[in-house]
């Protein structure tokens, strides 16, 4: 496995993200900025009040709960150790690479998820279902570029994803308590398998109780460590910006630079907030909204969460730390959530290890949950029945096995690749697109403007072209409805 991981996975990853992924995902980043004038300095506002109003009927999936799934899906273990790993491998300045991915990351992730919307399906279940696979075949008329994205994504989203959640538990229990990899495999797949085998809706119940108290205790908990040691932030700031550059390193003869710490950040960035990979569309279609810019609005808010607060909480706490626990003269040698973990406990003491323990699980378990959903959705694409269905649950819970037992740098290079084919598959679709979600946005401006609660209504839209289906059919919702008494979910 080890001369796999050196003689191909690794140089076939640096490819993508050195020569394709970069351009592709801060080319379109800047694009759909620009095309949507600056929507998430714009919207930011009206993102907040979204999800405040994010309401919802019995047995449908609300806003607030596919932000949460989505969340789920974002906020995992690559805000833990997909930090640390990027701040062993590219330095200080990877963390600042991970903020412009995200903060161009937004306005891409409003427009997949508001295309996720679009040309979402009604499902068996009463349902919808959605996502890039979705919007390939029917927006581009393109059902072999579906498919190769639809298979991309259960390979990726339903096993390697998953493998490197299961590693990171197996991590922090192995370093912090001894605890052997064979029980935590044991443990993750007696707890993931009743979820896994109960729907749909109660993965979104599960996310939408467990994961917001864990993600706002775990930004207190390093809102807590910088104000201790308050006066190491400048000392913070200056390693994250000079690094960026490769300042630090020439002035310190460091290793990296400029160019590990943009590619190990992109590649960070886009593994924690998932702006423009595609998965996240998947779960932001199975909201029921009364207009898809909504779900787009709510989506980007989850980019920001993710990277801006959770993944600098990690990164502040690590750096706080100092060269005790992490020395940027040493990088280069892997290291995950322990390296969070022994950071914690350097700051606020020993007891916060079990404190730690417990957020890895929870978020590596909401997101085997977030990713199973993306990895369903795109098999029912593929034309699966229940009994193919099953056996992704099956092979889920394999994943995860394998995953607590394999090697952190084998299990990211397989999860870094999978990623990288699903980003450039759904970039070129969106970037294809776009003047769909852009009319979208448009329409949503425009009733808003009014005064009006936006209800979407493709025939009257000005979308670029017909949209086949009932979905977005219009609706006896008048034009003006006081907020209070609109549930637009």
């Amino acid at each position: 496995m080890d001369v796999l991981q050196q003689q191909f996975l690794g140089p076939l990853g640096r490819f993508l993200y050195s020569y394709v992924l970069v351009v592709l995902l801060i080319g379109a980043g800047i694009y759909f900025t620009v095309r949507t004038r600056f929507v998430q300095v714009r919207y930011f506002r009206r993102m907040l009040h979204q999800l405040r109003r994010s309401g919802g009927a019995d047995g449908e999936i609300s806003s607030f709960q596919a932000f949460c799934v989505g969340l789920a899906s974002r906020v995992g273990t690559g805000n833990i150790a997909g930090v640390a790993v990027a701040l062993t491998l590219g330095g200080a300045g990877a963390v600042f690479w991970m903020w412009v991915t995200a903060a161009l990351g937004m306005a891409t992730a409003l427009v997949e998820a508001t295309l996720a919307q679009i040309f979402k399906v009604r499902a068996v279940d009463g349902g919808f279902r959605g996502g890039p696979a979705f919007y390939i075949r029917r927006g581009l008329g393109s059902r072999a570029g579906g498919v190769v994205f639809a298979v991309l994504l259960v390979v990726t989203s339903g096993i390697a994803f998953n493998m490197v959640q299961a590693n990171a538990v197996s991590d922090v229990l192995q370093s912090a308590h001894a605890v052997g990899p064979g029980w935590t495999t044991l443990g993750l797949v007696v707890l993931t398998a009743p979820v896994l085998f109960g729907g749909v809706r109660r993965v979104a119940r599960v996310a939408g109780v467990i994961l917001p108290v864990v993600a706002v205790g775990y930004v207190l908990l390093a809102c807590a460590i910088v104000v201790v040691d308050i006066t190491s932030l400048p000392r913070v700031i200056g390693q994250i910006v000079g690094g960026a550059f490769g300042i630090q390193q020439v002035a310190g003869g460091l290793g990296g630079g400029l160019a590990a710490a943009m590619l190990n950040g992109v590649k960070r960035g886009l593994f924690a907030n998932e702006a423009g990979m595609g998965s996240a569309p998947n779960v932001a279609a199975t909201a029921t909204v009364s207009h898809p810019v909504e779900q787009g609005l709510i989506q980007s808010l989850g980019v920001f969460v993710d990277t801006m607060l959770v993944c600098t909480a990690t990164a502040f706490i690590v750096l706080v730390a100092g060269p005790e626990v992490y020395d940027p003269a040493q990088a280069g040698a892997v290291a995950g959530a322990s390296l969070t973990q022994a950071a914690v406990a350097a700051g606020l003491g020993p007891w916060t290890t079990g404190v730690m323990t417990t957020v890895v699980f929870v978020f590596a378990f909401s997101s085997v949950l977030s990713n199973y959903v993306c990895a369903e959705a795109n098999l029912i694409f593929l034309g699966a029945g229940d009994r193919s269905i099953n056996a992704l649950k099956v092979w889920t819970l394999i994943a995860i096995a394998f995953g607590a037992m394999a090697k952190l740098a084998v299990v990211w290079e397989l999860a870094d690749i999978g990623m990288a084919l699903m980003a450039i598959v759904n970039l070129v679709a969106i970037c294809l697109l776009g003047r769909w979600a852009l009319a979208a946005l448009a329409d949503f401006h425009r009733q808003s403007a009014l005064g009006a609660v936006p209800v979407f209504v493709a025939a009257e839209a000005g979308l670029p072209g017909v949209l086949d289906g009932d979905v977005w059919a219009p609706r006896r919702i008048p034009a003006r409805v006081p907020e209070r008494e609109l549930h637009p979910i």
